[in-house]
């Protein structure tokens, strides 16, 4: 005669099984929501993940670690200051296309990145892109300055966060990891590509990708 009731050896693998699952899919659940943000899906986005897609063939020697945007993405309002101490807002940059960057002088990559964005900004800068490096060292305010000073890296606009918050948005969508890190974004504040880690931003293959981002506007550069 079969027992009606499972013996209690019999269900100590069926709970040990329930629980492995349990545990495998509340991990999945809180690594996806750690490292794996799902984009805003904004439809004024749209063109900038074209854009993306047109110019992916162009993201290859020292722009190869370049990800581009692969859905909608439009990024926080990210809030700064200016060398006079004045607020800035990456909204202030519409109708341009911005390489946001981030920096700070005791990141060694950064430094060593800094000549490369100087020029590109000697380069592209005008009325259709601009380079907007952002240094988020929080202590010494005047480091920065006397480090872009002595490198005489005269190109480049002075933006600053001394609360690092604009790293902090950045990584709350999953777009920051590290530093340095840059994000092209086009006139309508859309993720166009990002990087983590520093690029030669002034070489030609940054240089053609950039332009081929800006489209007919690049005519001019």
């Amino acid at each position: 005669m079969l027992d009606p009731k499972p013996s209690a050896t019999r269900r100590i693998p069926i709970v040990i099984a329930t629980v492995v699952v349990g545990g495998l899919a509340g991990f999945a659940a809180l690594y996806g929501l750690g490292l794996s943000r799902t984009p805003s899906g904004d439809p004024t986005c749209k063109p900038a993940v074209a854009t993306a897609q047109r110019i992916a063939p162009l993201a290859h020697g020292e722009v190869a670690a370049l990800t581009m945007a692969s859905a909608p993405l439009k990024l926080p309002d990210l809030t700064f200051e200016d060398g006079d101490g004045k607020p800035k807002k990456l909204s202030d940059f519409r109708g341009k296309t911005v390489l946001v960057n981030l920096w700070a002088t005791w990141c060694v990559p950064c430094r060593k990145e800094m000549p490369a964005l100087d020029q590109l900004q000697a380069k592209l800068a005008g009325p259709n892109f601009e380079v907007v490096a952002i240094n988020i060292d929080t202590r010494d305010p005047e480091k920065p300055k006397t480090f872009l000073k002595e490198a005489n890296l005269t190109r480049l606009g002075y933006f600053n966060d001394q609360k690092a918050k604009v790293f902090q948005d950045l990584k709350s969508i999953g777009r920051a990891l590290g530093m340095p890190t840059s994000v092209l974004v086009d006139p309508q504040g859309c993720e166009i590509a990002t990087i983590a880690g520093p690029a030669e931003w002034a070489s030609d293959d940054a240089l053609k990708l950039i332009r081929a981002a800006l489209g007919p506007a690049a005519a001019s550069l």
